[in-house]
């Protein structure tokens, strides 16, 4: 491939998720997964997006897609005042409740997911999804 790396700057306008979803499924489409496993990336990208735009307090954040050989990479980065990750409560799934569900539906999505974050730094979300790989 001539181009390895797709680097986005995004407004954190709402409206602009769809905008992320549709270049996620064509990135996706020519690594080459499968129409539900770019489902899948699509919902974690949005979940990844969305709490950029709710938690960052900035007006813009990145997203780079890194094709790998044998799946994709996906970074959304932002500026923002962080979070401590350690303060982010386990879901409880016999109980449910509105909201909080973003980095778990993540995790439950994509093959690894790293997150650092904290306070003034900002916040990445790298997750990863490989060819092949059933979860």
């Amino acid at each position: 491939m001539t181009c390895d790396t797709i680097k986005m700057e995004i407004s954190t306008n709402p409206d602009y998720v769809g905008i992320i979803r549709l270049a996620t499924s064509g990135v996706a489409n020519k690594v080459g997964f499968s129409v539900d496993e770019i489902e899948d990336i699509k919902v974690a990208v949005s979940e990844a997006c969305t709490n950029a735009i709710r938690h960052s307090e900035v007006n813009y954040f990145l997203i780079e897609f890194k094709l790998l050989k044998n799946g994709l990479c996906i970074e959304i980065k932002d500026q923002g005042k962080g979070y401590d990750i350690d303060s982010i409560e386990a879901v409880d799934l016999s109980n449910p409740k509105e909201g909080g569900l973003g980095i778990y539906i993540i995790k439950t999505l994509m093959d690894e997911v790293e997150i650092d974050s904290g306070d003034g730094k900002g916040t990445i979300i790298k997750m990863t999804k490989y060819l092949g790989v059933d979860i």
